[in-house]
Parts: structure tokens; C-alpha cells; sequence
């Protein structure tokens, strides 16, 4: 989540009517988003995780795999509008599909098999368009089957464990509490920006906040889900708020190279579903590689 640092503006005088003293022009709230409806939409995505761990934890893995489904769609016509850059979509869809579920049976292996021939049909795919852009749509796609199924397939590897739904919780909480330690730090006190040129509202008051929240989180996610050690935790939060951090600035630069100001519209109050899941993707290989570490396979 974003981390709002701007200044508050005068209010601009809206036209009175005649015979009446002008009256100041609403402000814009300094979410900078409709809050009602994003935290009503993140509650819906929260319940949709929630049920799906707690009956039949499998279920997990088809989340991963629909929302990874749209955010391949969602990438593919950002790209497309602002750039004109054709992405092997029928590729994208079908090899992401199988990196995530390939890790049910198969681990890490099925994951990175299934991306390398993904990345194989990608450019089989593109070779009828002929020469012209060929460089720039497979290196793209390339990069997206890395960036969203391949991240993702991490998230469902953290599932298959008998403390799965622990690890998997693990993983959601310690991320949303960096975002959402970060977002309220930033709108009630970020002044400092953290990085201008990519993301001017993050502020290093809002990455505090996120250091704060997101380290409590992991030293009490590991301890009391994982029974791990309180040390532990505190470097899984930290690594967590490192890797969110990162994947929203990331998300900010592609964003900013495309000329867009949301990869998508489909979630209110949020914008797209790659938007909410800019600091989920490196934050699911880093969650897999120090619970693997830490409490074992």
C-alpha cells in the first residue's frame, strides 16, 4: 500500500452563487484513495483467503492460481495500451497455470521447469509476428512469467507442509502489516520522501512505520503460528518489509515507464489486482526461502 506524504493544499473557492460568499472546494482526502471502499474490498479478499486455508487449505493454491490469471490479463493490456508491446498472453496464462500447481507434487522442480518452458513457448509464440518489436514483446513476456507466476508459485510451496495454513498465514500478515504500518505512518506523518524520482508518496516516516509493524508481526506470526524462535521473526519481519518495500517501488517504476497511474479498475478504491499485489510477490520467495530455513520443509 501506498505511503501518502503530501502536503495539505489550500482548498481552492468553489463559484458562489449570487449574493452568497464563496465557499471553500472540498479537500481531497489525504488517503489519497476512497478509503470506504478500498478497506470493504480488502476485507472481501481477506474473508476469500480466510475460508479458503481454514476448510480445505488446497483451495489456497486455486486463489493463487485465478488472481495470478488476472494479473497476467491485467499486465498484458497495460502494456498493450501504453506501450504497444503484445505479450504471448496464451503462453503467459497456460505456463502460469502449471508453475503454480506443479508445486503441489513436484516442489521448486515442477515450478522451474514449468517456467522454462514457458519462457520456450513464449518465444516459439511470438515468431510469426516477425522481427519488428520481436526483442521487446518476448523479453517482456519473459519478465512477466517471472515476475507473477513464477513469485507466485513460492506462495502455493508455503501450502503443502502439515503447518501450511500457518506458514501461509505467516506470510499474509506479516505483509499486510507492513503495508498497512506503512500507509498509516505515511498519511499522519510522512514529510520525507524515500524515493522522489520513482514514488514521491512513500516517505521514510511511512517506511518506519512499516519496520515497526511488520517486524511485530513476524516475531509473533513465527513464534506463535510456527514456534519458532522470537529471533527468527524479527528477521523474517524485517526481510518481509525489505522485499514489500522494494516490490512497491518496482511496481512504481513499471508503472511510471508505462505512463499509467493503476495497472488496472477492477478493485475499487485500489485499482487493479496487480496493484495489491506488487509487495505479495518477492515477499512470497522470501517468505518460502526463510520458513524453509527456519522451521524446516
Amino acid at each position: 500500500m501506498a505511503q501518502v506524504s503530501e502536503e495539505r493544499e489550500r482548498a481552492p473557492m468553489s463559484s458562489p452563487e449570487p449574493g452568497e460568499p464563496p465557499q471553500p472546494a472540498k479537500k481531497p482526502s489525504r488517503a489519497g484513495r476512497d478509503l470506504p471502499a478500498a478497506i470493504g474490498v480488502a476485507l472481501l479478499l481477506g474473508a476469500a483467503i480466510l475460508v479458503s486455508l481454514l476448510t480445505v487449505r488446497y483451495l489456497f493454491i486455486g486463489v493463487i492460481a485465478a488472481a495470478m490469471a488476472v494479473g497476467t490479463i491485467e499486465f498484458a493490456q497495460a502494456v498493450r495500451r501504453a506501450a504497444n508491446i503484445r505479450l504471448a498472453l496464451i503462453p503467459l496464462l497456460v505456463g502460469g497455470q502449471a508453475m503454480i500447481w506443479l508445486t503441489w507434487p513436484f516442489g521448486l522442480e515442477g515450478a522451474l521447469i514449468a517456467f522454462a518452458l514457458t519462457v520456450l513457448a513464449c518465444l516459439l509464440w511470438r515468431m510469426p509476428g516477425g522481427a519488428a518489436g520481436y526483442l521487446r514483446d518476448t523479453s517482456t513476456s519473459v519478465f512477466v512469467a517471472a515476475y507473477i507466476p513464477l513469485f507466485a508459485s513460492f506462495a502455493a510451496m508455503l501450502v503443502p507442509p502439515a503447518d501450511g495454513v500457518g506458514r501461509v498465514l505467516t506470510f499474509m500478515i506479516s505483509v499486510v502489516a507492513s503495508d498497512t504500518g506503512g500507509y498509516a505512518a505515511g498519511v499522519l506523518k510522512g514529510k520525507h520522501p524515500m524515493a522522489p524520482s520513482i514514488s514521491p508518496k512513500k516517505t521514510w516516516e511511512g517506511f518506519t512505520g512499516s519496520l515497526v509493524a511488520g517486524i511485530a508481526a513476524g516475531a509473533l506470526s513465527v513464534h506463535y503460528l510456527l514456534h519458532g524462535q522470537f529471533w527468527q521473526g524479527v528477521l523474517f519481519g524485517l526481510a518481509i518489509v525489505l522485499t514489500a518495500t522494494l516490490g512497491d517501488l518496482v511496481e512504481s517504476l513499471i508503472k511510471r515507464d508505462l505512463g499509467v497511474k493503476d495497472m488496472g479498475t477492477m478493485l475499487p478504491g485500489h485499482g487493479g489486482l496487480m496493484d495489491r499485489l506488487d509487495s505479495m510477490l518477492p515477499s512470497a520467495v522470501v517468505s518460502w526461502v526463510l520458513l524453509s530455513a527456519f522451521v524446516g520443509g
